[in-house]
């Protein structure tokens, strides 16, 4: 299934907001009928990527929060150039599991400002063509890691941090942006999501 040029969609939200899973089945649905897609996700497995993985599970221990701003930055670089850019060069549709928006909202809640590190990003990363801002209860996304995750929550995500993120992530507005409650039923995202691809795709039939 050709498409006119390359589209990128961005899948952000907090932890637990079930953005994750509605990536992977948005996208096998969509390859499934012969769209061409790319599912990507941040941090990635770069050198960069690996060293904020880290962080997630052993604690900041250390590194500093202008330290860990340069590490996204640095894995985001790396992703457009090697990920992004070609995949959106080829006419593909990129599905991408966090984007400079995380970074916005979850170093805004340490103080930085989140609107300058957006600008910062869209200097060298590629603005999505839309942003699905994934909601759910803090406490409901928290419940579902703990039942979905061997290791329970990472050091990102205790609930006064994960508030103020969610706070930053409520300040984004603009025409790209679709807020998705994701406290409803799976399926009942899907076809929400489904419906905002329509906009892009509107021969999107069968998924």
């Amino acid at each position: 299934m050709l498409v006119d040029r390359g589209y990128l969609f961005a899948f952000e939200g907090i932890d637990g907001a079930g953005k994750s899973s509605c990536l992977k089945e948005l996208g096998d649905r969509l390859i499934a009928l012969g769209y061409p897609v790319v599912l990507l996700r941040e941090p990635t497995n770069g050198i960069y990527g690996k060293r904020i993985r880290e962080i997630l599970t052993q604690g900041r221990d250390g590194v500093s929060p202008e330290e860990e701003l340069a590490l996204f930055i640095n894995d985001r670089k790396e992703n457009v150039e090697q990920n992004i850019s070609p995949a959106l060069n080829d006419k593909k549709i990129v599905l991408i599991d966090r984007y400079y928006y995380s970074t916005a909202a979850y170093q805004g809640a340490l103080g930085f400002d989140p609107k300058k590190i957006c600008l910062d990003n869209e200097k060298f990363a590629p603005r999505p063509d839309r942003v699905f801002l994934f909601k759910a209860p803090i406490e409901l996304c928290l419940e579902r890691i703990g039942k979905n995750r061997s290791g329970g929550p990472d050091a990102f995500e205790k609930q006064d941090y994960l508030s103020k993120v969610q706070a930053v992530f409520d300040q984004f507005a603009g025409d790209h942006f679709c807020r998705i409650d994701s406290s409803h039923p799976f399926e009942q995202v899907i076809s929400k999501l489904v419906e905002e691809l329509k906009e892009f795709f509107p021969n999107l039939n069968g998924i």
